[in-house]
């Protein structure tokens, strides 16, 4: 049985719905880390019962004609409605905002809550109809201290194993949990949230560009180099849409050159931040190296970073490489990941020479619990 703790989009979720902003939630992120669970425990100890759940996952035919349904029904009862799985609706935004704009009209009053596991095909719905009606809360996978909560992970085992909940339960079994993690999970998103909405011309390069890509984690590579290890004879716009789809889907995210000149930032070679560290361990199922160890930790810290939604980059200029730019406002940190990898020291002065107002961060194994708490009211400690 699967443990429930409180994830922070719940107490997002509390605190918009508390406050009657008139807009849809919309709950967005991966598969298989609690969003459904969490919702309704907290659906059934804090509305007790004055809400109406729905799942398109559990209908044949979730058309627009079952979406009335579900909206007709709460709104008869004057209860919250969440509707789970949303993108495996037909239309399902052009649908949404016809029933909330008549509802505006109306002068009617109901709350909506929307989740959904595939990025790409909800944020185009969110975009091309639903704009100006919702607020976006997104779900990220388990960190170390949500797994210590739920699970009692050590941290080692957390750079291997984190990320999914549902496989923890696995781990003693390493065949097993690596059969859960392909195939209920991978296997999974790339099948129903990536394949089932977009043309791939191979699936099976596409699935084998995932597992090149999750090699390297916090590495950059070239779109080059990407190209001649999925043996393909395609070009590099391939490759970019394969990462876009993959980024889509919560599985990984691409970061780029800090440059005060957008196109250089643009055109610069990705550098890989697996959402999850077991997505890396998936690779090799070994004994990390220190290395691999160090490019691991390196990404937790990345994955971090990548929640507090500001723009993340990573620095390099000829010898000197920063592991990441995280840009809020005008304030900007050069950020530098410690794990025992040796590191030219000097990277982050050299950074500083060209950015004199760059705040300087060190992260090691040892204030590492400190950063994840609240890795914003970690940074401006140091404003």
């Amino acid at each position: 049985m699967r443990k429930i703790i409180n994830l922070p989009f719940i107490k997002i979720l509390e605190e918009n719905l508390k406050s009657h902003s008139g807009l849809i939630q919309v709950l967005l992120g991966p598969r298989q880390v609690g969003k459904t669970t969490t919702i309704l425990h907290f659906l059934e100890k804090k509305l007790e019962g004055k809400y109406h759940y729905a799942s398109a996952d559990q209908v044949f035919n979730s058309d627009a004609n079952w979406i009335i349904e579900q909206w007709n029904i709460a709104l008869k009862n004057k209860k919250l409605l969440v509707i789970d799985e949303i993108q495996k609706c037909q239309n399902w935004a052009e649908v949404i905002k016809q029933l909330w704009d008549s509802l505006k009209r109306q002068k009617k009053t109901l709350q909506c809550v929307l989740l959904g596991s595939s990025s790409l095909k909800i944020q185009k719905g969110l975009t091309e109809s639903l704009t100006g009606r919702f607020q976006l809360i997104p779900a990220f996978h388990w960190n170390f201290a949500e797994t210590v909560k739920g699970y009692k992970l050590n941290f080692e085992d957390f750079l291997k194993y984190g990320g999914y909940p549902g496989a923890y339960k696995f781990i003693s079994s390493e065949d097993k949990w690596h059969d859960y993690i392909k195939n209920s999970i991978i296997n999974t998103i790339i099948e129903k949230d990536i394949l089932q909405y977009h043309t791939v011309k191979s699936p099976a390069l596409f699935r084998q560009a995932f597992d090149i890509l999750m090699s390297y984690p916090a590495q950059e590579i070239s779109f080059t180099k990407l190209l001649g290890q999925i043996q393909d004879k395609g070009n590099v716009e391939l490759v970019k849409n394969y990462l876009h789809m993959y980024e889509g889907a919560f599985l990984l995210k691409a970061i780029y050159k800090y440059s005060k000149k957008p196109v250089l930032t643009k055109s610069s070679s990705p550098k890989i931040i697996p959402m999850a560290p077991s997505l890396f361990f998936l690779t090799i199922r070994s004994e990390y190296r220190p290395d691999e160890r160090g490019h691991i930790f390196e990404a937790v810290v990345g994955t971090q970073l990548v929640r507090t939604g500001h723009d993340l980059f990573y620095w390099r200029k000829n010898n000197n490489e920063v592991d990441y730019i995280l840009r809020q406002g005008k304030k900007t940190w050069a950020i530098e990941v410690k794990s025992g990898r040796k590191k030219n020291p000097s990277s982050l002065m050299k950074f500083k020479e060209e950015n004199p107002d760059a705040l300087l961060i060190i992260i090691t194994p040892d204030n590492y619990k400190e950063f994840e708490e609240d890795p914003m009211v970690f940074l401006n400690s140091y404003s």
